[in-house]
């Protein structure tokens, strides 16, 4: 009888942690999901981290540990990949971590605008990942840049038409004769309809993309191979107009150093009726930074400046009536 009661007991437990995981798993937050997954599957941090190594995915017990407990969160594209590893490790729905990460971290409240999703950024990071490595581009390009002007272009339409951009970069090793550009467009977006345009010191090498999350790179060649410290100017464009209204473009950063610059122009046709610069340590960040930004009324744009940019995401957003 003693037997039976244990087991009586080892089921209650089992049904007890089943019901907790369900209903994180509907409600959330992520770190309560995620904890109760692991209490449920009854695997200690140390399996969970070997599971992961076995899905290619490298993350600390530390990490794991902050996780669950919601005093940090994943948010760079190796650890992203590791959310999606933990869904099928811990037997869970496909999608079920991923959604109640962004379903926490996206913007909400007045002013949002259909700007992209935190999933649309996740998804984005692994894509990006295997169009560089098509071009056997690593991340790192080895160069650094000293400045970045960016001229963005939103049609009558409230499209986003498309953009300039003027690099000046250094070498920090030799050999470096390329920089590959990426362009994410807004949802609803055709990339193969897209036009990457080399305009100063560079031409065109090759292109790819992907349909589902309207990410376009392509190569340009600069004819020259820099050595360590050398720098380099540059020129590109490239033509979008394929999505619907966008109210907001957005740069991300890698790395810190050097400055930006990031003009957007509208057409006169179809103007906003207020601006602002924002920024995100990272895209699952919160936003902060917001500050109001004038429109000119003769050349119809908004600007932001930034001396020395830091790793995470600047950008300006805008509302129409």
């Amino acid at each position: 009888m003693r037997h039976a009661t244990e087991h009586a007991d080892v089921a209650a437990i089992a049904n007890v942690a089943t019901a907790e995981l369900e209903s994180a798993l509907r409600g959330g937050p992520f770190h309560v999901a995620l904890r109760a997954a692991i209490a449920a599957r009854g695997l200690p941090l140390q399996r969970v981290q070997h599971h992961l190594s076995r899905h290619g995915v490298k993350v600390g017990v530390t990490s794991l540990s902050y996780w669950q407990q919601g005093a940090r969160r994943p948010q760079r594209p190796e650890s992203l990949r590791a959310v999606r590893a933990l869904e099928e490790i811990l037997q869970l729905p496909d999608e079920s971590l991923i959604r109640l990460l962004a379903r926490s971290e996206e913007p909400s409240g007045p002013g949002r605008g259909a700007g992209r999703s935190y999933r649309s950024f996740v998804e984005a990071s692994g894509v990006l990942e295997r169009l560089l490595g098509e071009l056997g581009s690593p991340l790192d390009g080895g160069v650094h840049t000293i400045g970045h002007h960016e001229r963005v272009r939103v049609g009558a339409h409230r499209e986003l038409l498309g953009r300039e951009s003027q690099h000046i970069v250094r070498a920090h090793r030799d050999g470096v004769d390329r920089y590959v550009a990426v362009h994410h467009g807004d949802p609803g977006c055709s990339p193969e309809r897209m036009a990457f345009r080399a305009l100063e010191n560079c031409r065109r090498g090759r292109v790819r993309w992907d349909d589902d999350t309207g990410v376009l790179v392509a190569e340009f060649l600069f004819d020259t191979r820099l050595r360590s410290g050398d720098t380099f100017l540059f020129r590109y464009g490239v033509d979008d107009g394929t999505a619907g209204v966008c109210t907001e473009y957005v740069r991300g950063f890698r790395s810190g150093g050097g400055q930006y610059a990031l003009q957007v122009r509208f057409d006169e046709r179809a103007l906003p009726v207020r601006c602002h610069r924002f920024s995100q340590h990272a895209p699952a960040s919160p936003r902060g930074g917001r500050q109001s930004l004038p429109l000119s009324g003769l050349h119809r744009s908004v600007h932001l400046v930034e001396p020395r940019v830091r790793t995470g995401v600047l950008g300006i957003g805008w509302d129409w009536e």
